[in-house]
């Protein structure tokens, strides 16, 4: 097993990032899919993430519940309202949205498995071109046929996330063969904490971070920032990797200025400046 490729400034550089081109239709179109009246914040984070990395559109699918409220907070995206029955199709707008998006998320938000489910089936039906998962619908991917979603797959979970999805118990000694295994399950790119594996077992570390990243609403800034990446043509593992540095990044430049206690929302609004970190060393 060979060992994992370590994330640096220079293999980003070398690497690279899609050019901006002329108008915000050539930088990517991001749909999120998530919210309730419990945890509406999660969308919010996810989607300011995906546009703080350069995503050049953003539409936000949520419960009627919330979707009001959604645009008070959201100005700068697109806001529509998810079918009152879980199980309905999507229609109209909201279909079209998903359909035409280059990245669709699917999970920060959501509160209730079975309708995370149906919501996630739904999406699927309408053939996106590829779908990142985060929270409730990493949880019920279990219960999906995997045939149901698209080959380009993102999964961006937490340990116990992880140990769902590899049907094992919460402790994890070797997390690299860990994600590397849920990769491979799963037919999709994985990245949990500081590891980023490929289907093809290409497995990649990313340093950094501390321990101030583990706050509320920490986790949909991630999984935003990777759809954001994605969204903007950057290949599934290299976004996977691109998300979980400069979210690692933006969480080492908030401790070095505030100390432990910053919030999700700060290290979204940090994410421009690691990006920036790299384009112009």
């Amino acid at each position: 097993m060979s060992e994992p490729t370590e994330v640096t400034p220079d293999v980003l550089r070398r690497w690279g990032l899609p050019a901006p081109g002329g108008d915000k239709k050539s930088r990517g179109d991001v749909a999120v899919v998530g919210g309730s009246q419990r945890t509406p914040g999660g969308v919010i984070l996810a989607s300011e993430a995906a546009l703080r990395v350069g995503a050049g559109r953003v539409g936000v699918l949520a419960p009627g519940s919330v979707s009001v409220q959604l645009g008070a907070v959201l100005p700068e995206a697109a806001i529509l309202t998810l079918p009152d029955d879980a199980s309905d199709p999507l229609e109209g707008a909201a279909r079209t949205k998903v359909e035409g998006a280059d990245a669709v998320l699917v999970g920060p938000g959501f509160d209730d498995a079975d309708e995370t489910l149906e919501t996630l089936l739904a999406v699927a039906d309408t053939g996106p071109r590829c779908v990142v998962l985060d929270a409730y619908a990493l949880g019920v991917l279990p219960r999906l046929d995997r045939d149901r979603l698209p080959e380009a797959l993102v999964l961006t979970p937490n340990r116990e996330e992880l140990a769902l999805l590899a049907d094992r118990g919460p402790d994890i000694d070797d997390l690299a063969a860990v994600v590397r295994e849920v990769a491979a399950r799963y037919r999709a790119v994985v990245t949990c904490y500081d590891v980023v594996a490929a289907p093809s077992g290409e497995v990649w570390h990313v340093g950094g971070g501390g321990p101030g990243l583990a706050t509320s609403g920490s986790g949909d800034v991630l999984s935003g920032a990777v759809t954001g990446f994605v969204a903007r043509g950057v290949k599934l593992s290299h976004a996977a990797a691109w998300g979980t540095w400069v979210h690692a990044r933006a969480g080492e430049r908030l401790t070095d200025r505030l100390g432990l206690g910053f919030l999700a929302r700060e290290l979204a609004r940090e994410l421009p400046l690691a990006v920036r970190e790299i384009e112009r060393p």
